[in-house]
């Protein structure tokens, strides 16, 4: 615990619990989902502290800001309180709402390796070992990111704590960010419990993920064609149509000063910021992420 978490914890630690509890019953879980180290008590007080500080800031800033606008004090400082108050109560919820942000990224890369991986497991169960060293053959020689974690995770649990693989893939599905691999290792859970054969439901399961994981593949195709016939037609055309209308139009009519104002903006502002914005986009549609 550091020294900001430390002075948080002692004035606002004994809130923590009760406010999770009442207004936040699913962060205690977030936070175990999300792997970020830390309790619910400890993570509460110490949103509380950052968004009091915040506030602290903001007030007289905003007060300033607004009496620069209005010129008058008590109407700026009424107007710069309440927007603080409004502002740190959206940034305390921002704090809230974090796990599930980190949990949101970590199963989407998950997800888009997944079908690989139980391939993987797949490959390795049809030599007929056991659970335990599937688990530990794909936690040593896999390369899965998040995926391969988890699995040394489940290693650890009966390496280390001594539970044995089905104890062990329970606590790895409580924990686990992503739906479909909480649904493989349920799988493998109920198929070793029950006497099936792994090896199988493991095969048809990795058939299933590739052809979901194909089908990702051609949606994004369609949707970047659609994305890149929108970027290059309303962009970059649009952008060299109306650098060119208006360089006629300053021509005929004057006004050339702020036409070329107009077209500098237009080309060194908006049209990056366009970029940026269609490959955040297509960053974003892409199956992973990547």
């Amino acid at each position: 615990m550091s020294l900001y978490s430390k002075l948080a914890f002692r004035y606002f630690g004994k809130y923590g619990e009760d406010i999770s509890t009442i207004f936040f019953p699913d962060l205690k879980s977030d936070l175990k989902r999300s792997k970020i180290k830390t309790s619910v008590q400890e993570y509460i007080s110490t949103s509380i502290l950052t968004t009091f500080l915040v506030f602290l800031i903001e007030v007289p800033v905003l007060s300033f800001a607004f009496g620069i606008i209005f010129k008058s004090f008590l109407f700026s400082f009424i107007t710069g309180f309440t927007v603080s108050v409004l502002l740190s109560i959206f940034i305390f919820i921002l704090f809230t709402k974090y796990p599930k942000t980190v949990i949101m990224e970590k199963s989407k890369k998950m997800d888009s390796g997944l079908p690989f991986a139980s391939l993987y497991l797949s490959t390795i169960s049809g030599t007929k070992l056991s659970l335990e060293k599937i688990f530990k053959i794909f936690g040593r020689f896999s390369k899965y990111g998040e995926l391969t974690e988890e699995v040394e995770m489940i290693n650890r649990d009966v390496e280390t704590f001594g539970f044995d693989i089905h104890t062990a893939l329970e606590r790895a599905v409580d924990r686990s960010p992503s739906k479909n691999f909480k649904d493989l290792l349920w799988g493998i859970l109920s198929t070793s419990t029950s006497g099936g054969d792994v090896t199988s439901y493991l095969r048809e399961k990795s058939k299933g993920l590739m052809e979901d994981y194909r089908r990702k593949l051609m949606e994004f195709s369609k949707k970047m064609m659609m994305l890149s016939e929108i970027y290059l037609t309303a962009i970059i055309l649009g952008t060299i149509f109306f650098v060119i209308l208006s360089a006629i139009f300053s021509g005929i009519g004057g006004g050339t000063n702020s036409i070329i104002l107009m077209q500098t903006l237009l080309i060194f502002v908006f049209l990056p910021m366009m970029s940026i914005l269609f490959i955040i986009l297509v960053k974003a549609s892409t199956p992973g992420g990547e």
